[in-house]
């Protein structure tokens, strides 16, 4: 396949470069950032000294339809809701990595998101691309919005449990830490060294853009109501996410069953690990595609304790981005991401 990427200078951008060198049938014939365009990326991450010398060239929409069979949108929200329109041709594979099109609703976006939302027909068209669950969407679909890196953690652990009725949706509270490159590249005072080194903090209570995500996911995929208290927290580590969920237990619901119900969900699953009793570190999972699930029963007050583990940057972004485009061409899924995580 020719692939295009959109926002090759952000961190997402960068772990699909690394990522897609790796896949046999991936070929990037061009990466794109207004800016940093005109430089080499090399001079933008210099791992990729001697191994990718490409150079990041201003986004060109008509070249991009005319080169790629499908393009990555690695770009911060708002961005993706202008270029799509102009992207699409019948031909082209869109995954767009942002959060433009993952909402249903555009007076939702605008409500979250605080941005104005791309029309209502596109997103119509837009496939919510949760690997693990969607599989026969997203193989027919042209345009495919990637899901954000702590729904993805959270989704995987919550969805089993709830599609077989085994919790009650409107008990759920996500308490979830992520590593600091889920804020992305650019610079902020939240993310300065001396902000978050050292320290943890939560932000967003109750306001965060993923929390209509994750409701909207669960509501979609089993048929049955939910509505979450999310807290994100942000912890002084590169990558990395911890999902800890918790939800009532359905009456008479024990153990035995809650694994059934995971290994229902799950067989043949490659990327999914089912730890049952353990406590699941994000080292485990680093520079891989994984999402590991472990969970307790806490029988005194009737609820489960959900852990989920993540790198944010692969299963929360690129990795399943490429898993997902492994599903559009009809590819194994773990082409190009069959590798081990790195340790410690």
């Amino acid at each position: 396949m020719n692939i295009s990427i959109i926002g090759a200078s952000g961190y997402s951008g960068a772990e699909l470069i690394r990522l897609l060198l790796q896949h046999p049938e991936a070929n990037i014939t061009a990466i794109y950032s207004n800016s940093q365009a005109g430089k080499a990326i090399q001079e933008v991450y210099p791992h990729l000294n001697h191994i990718f010398t490409e150079q990041l060239e201003t986004i060109d929409c008509a070249k991009i339809q005319a080169e790629a069979d499908v393009v990555f949108i690695a770009t911060p929200s708002g961005v993706s809701s202008k270029l799509t329109p102009a992207l699409m041709n019948g031909k082209l594979r869109i995954i767009d990595v942002s959060g433009d099109l993952r909402l249903e609703a555009p007076e939702l976006y605008k409500e979250w998101y605080g941005k104005e939302p791309i029309t209502q027909d596109y997103l119509d068209q837009a496939v919510y691309g949760l690997s693990e669950w969607s599989a026969a969407a997203i193989a027919d679909a042209k345009l495919l919005a990637n899901p954000g890196c702590y729904p993805t953690a959270t989704l995987l652990s919550l969805l089993p449990l709830l599609n077989e009725g085994l919790i009650d949706g409107k008990s759920i509270i996500v308490d979830a830490k992520s590593g600091v490159t889920g804020a992305g590249r650019g610079a902020s005072l939240g993310t300065h060294f001396c902000e978050v080194n050292e320290s943890i903090s939560a932000y967003k209570v109750g306001k965060h853009q993923h929390t209509p995500e994750i409701e909207q996911t669960l509501r979609k995929l089993t048929g049955r109501d939910a509505i979450i208290s999310f807290t994100p927290h942000l912890v002084p580590m590169n990558r990395g996410i911890l999902a800890t969920s918790y939800a009532t237990l359905a009456d008479g619901v024990g153990a035995e069953q809650v694994a059934v119900a995971f290994s229902k969900a799950y067989e043949g699953k490659s990327f999914v690990r089912l730890r049952p009793g353990a406590y699941p570190k994000t080292k485990e999972v680093t520079g891989s595609n994984y999402c590991d699930i472990a969970w307790h029963i806490d029988e005194r007050v009737g609820r489960i304790v959900l852990l989920s583990v993540i790198d944010n940057v692969v299963k929360g972004a690129a990795g399943q981005a490429v898993q997902n485009m492994n599903i559009m061409f009809g590819l194994p899924e773990t082409t190009g991401l069959a590798f081990t995580p790195v340790y410690p």
